[in-house]
């Protein structure tokens, strides 16, 4: 039976991954740990290393290079953190479609502690807000996430420009933000992580503009491109992955963001009137 770890649990354990460089070996390591933070106190080095496809050396210089003697001093500071039987309210196991539900409950608990320190977030927002024009990033599985994020912040910033196609035009448009006076760029970089997102922040980050991503964790390959990364984690439990967490917390900075907008509530109102003139909405 597999279980799920508190979220402070899990809080702590992605601050162990905060401001480390890790290699992409070790990333799948810490993803593979956050994953399976319940079973890890019960596995041997072997047994990690088999889950997260791996080598055993992998995941003894992994310990080595969060600060631990060893792999076995690292599952006890895991053990430490306490976590529980994976069970519903009357003690049953619960099914994989409930167990997929759970997972996405704890990633929220899980957001929920990493934003009880809101600086990090008020300071992405303020970024954005003061981007003119903003430029939001998101490819493939990400691309959803941004479409979202731009569809909303229309509503309020003066000047928002999608980047949800790559390609070799996708430098181009950075370029043509950053000439028009663009300062900040929003990425949402979700599993799996296409390597043009990786070009297209690097990119950005040559041509001055300050990147702010919204990524699965602290160990995702777009952090060492990124200046200020809000971590949420994804679900992994189905045939494909789901991103509860990470569109709330684009909501969430888009809230922020509006915070440091002075004329948001202008801009929204001003929408207002004009979807009423033109019967856009029947509720």
């Amino acid at each position: 039976m597999t279980g799920a770890s508190t979220p402070t649990a899990l809080a702590r354990l992605h601050q162990l991954f905060e401001g480390r460089r890790l290699t992409p070996t070790q990333r799948r390591i810490a993803h593979c740990l956050v994953r399976q933070a319940a079973a890890v106190p019960f596995l041997s080095s072997v047994e990690l290393a088999q889950l997260a496809g791996v080598s055993q050396p992998s995941v003894t210089r992994f310990a080595a290079a969060l600060g631990f003697d060893g792999y076995p001093a690292l599952r006890r500071h895991v053990r430490e953190l306490a976590p529980v039987a994976d069970a519903d309210i009357e003690g049953h196991p619960r099914n994989p479609y409930q167990q997929a539900v759970q997972a996405e409950i704890d990633n929220l608990r899980q957001l929920t502690a990493l934003l009880a320190d809101p600086a990090p977030l008020a300071e992405a927002g303020r970024l954005l807000a003061a981007s003119r024009p903003l430029p939001v990033l998101g490819l493939r599985a990400s691309a959803a996430s941004a479409r979202g994020f731009a569809y909303f912040s229309t509503k309020v910033h003066p000047d928002v420009r999608l980047l949800d196609e790559g390609g070799s035009l996708l430098a181009d448009r950075i370029d043509t933000a950053r000439h028009a006076g663009a300062s900040a760029l929003l990425c949402f970089a979700l599993p799996r992580h296409p390597r043009e997102v990786l070009d297209a922040l690097a990119h950005a980050r040559d041509a001055g503009l300050t990147v702010v991503t919204i990524a699965d964790g602290t160990f995702a390959p777009v952090a060492a491109h990124s200046d200020l990364l809000l971590p949420a984690a994804v679900g992994t439990g189905l045939v494909f992955d789901t991103v509860s967490a990470p569109m709330l917390l684009g909501q969430v900075l888009l809230e922020a963001m509006c915070d440091a907008l002075p004329d948001a509530q202008v801009h929204l109102e001003e929408f207002d009137a004009r979807a009423a003139a033109r019967g856009l909405f029947v509720d």
